[in-house]
């Protein structure tokens, strides 16, 4: 494609046939990403794919923007905290970008899918310290029992990396049956662990480091889903390393596609919309409250239905219902 085509369709996805290539299915797209981050994500792919930007690059840079939105949120100014929403939502709009890029330019790699995941991390770690700050300094509750809103971002930052990682692991599990393997980013630990074995501390310390720390991170979702666990163990048993069959995966997908709604809300946008709002509202402690309350309800419900899903479809495999 000419330099001219790649830039009149910069800011013109919707006359872009590649702009759909780019999402990751409508299955587990959100519809506050549709109609807002994946338009403004795919404008700065393009942009960065024509200036020769690496998909990590623009992770690294979002990582910057939603620090330098926690700090704003510290103010207890009401412009200043606007500026720290639109500073969270041009590093979202990176995030978006960074996705849609490696998918428009096939530059996959687990680092990072990885930084992926700690760009977040590094935004909401910046943003539970400015609201733990900011109450310590404003809310006369809070400055009695500095001790308290502390404990309270801890047992909430726990939650919310829960929440985080286990809408992502359906989701991932949702796109492997719908796209394959090459499609979603779905990983075993077991898997991981052999490459693990055949690295050396010695002449791959970084990488070996950072998939160890993936490795764990993905033994945790395994963890908590073992009903999945015995469905994939059922389907290499019966289909050993082939697709699972299209009756299999069109039920999977019946039986999946109403809980990526949840998975969805467990994401960014409805958590930033409740921190937008705690902190417009001059009460940043309600977030937290949001997060402890109505989040852990939607994942408890979320993971309990889905682990019934894959206790069922493992009887009917083990029915040979989906034989092919």
């Amino acid at each position: 494609m000419s330099e001219s085509s790649n830039l009149k369709y910069i800011f013109h996805p919707s006359k872009d046939s590649a702009y759909s290539e780019s999402l990751k299915s409508l299955d587990t797209e959100e519809h506050i990403d549709l109609a807002f981050y994946r338009p403004i994500g795919y404008a700065w792919a393009r942009l960065a794919q024509y200036l020769g930007i690496k998909p990590n690059a623009i992770t690294i840079a979002s990582i910057f923007l939603g620090v330098g939105a926690g700090v704003a949120f510290y103010f207890n100014n009401i412009w200043i905290n606007l500026l720290g929403i639109l500073l969270l939502v041009w590093a979202n709009s990176f995030d978006s970008a960074d996705g849609q890029l490696a998918r428009m330019t096939r530059q996959y790699s687990r680092l990072g899918r990885i930084l992926d995941g700690l760009s977040g991390d590094f935004w909401f770690a910046a943003i539970y310290i400015a609201i733990c700050l900011r109450e310590n300094v404003t809310s006369d509750f809070f400055m009695e029992r500095p001790w308290l809103i502390w404990t309270i971002a801890v047992v909430t930052g726990i939650c919310h990396a829960v929440q985080a990682s286990m809408a992502d692991y359906y989701r991932q599990f949702h796109l492997f049956f719908l796209k394959g393997k090459d499609g979603s980013e779905l990983d075993s630990s077991r898997e991981l662990r052999e490459r693990l074995a055949s690295m050396s501390w010695k002449r791959n310390f970084m990488a070996k480091l950072t998939l160890t720390f993936y490795t764990r991170y993905t033994e945790s979702q395994e963890r908590r889903t073992p009903a999945m666990q015995a469905l994939r163990r059922q389907l290499r048993a019966e289909f050993g390393n082939t697709t699972a069959p299209e009756k299999f995966r069109t039920e999977f997908r019946r039986l999946s596609l109403p809980l990526m709604k949840y998975a969805n809300i467990l994401s960014f946008n409805w958590r930033s919309i409740a921190l937008f709002t705690a902190i417009i509202a001059g009460m940043p402690w309600l977030y937290f409250a949001f997060e402890l309350a109505v989040l852990n309800i939607l994942l408890i419900y979320m993971v309990n239905r889905h682990e019934n899903i894959c206790r069922r479809l493992t009887a009917d495999l083990r029915a040979g219902y989906f034989k092919k």
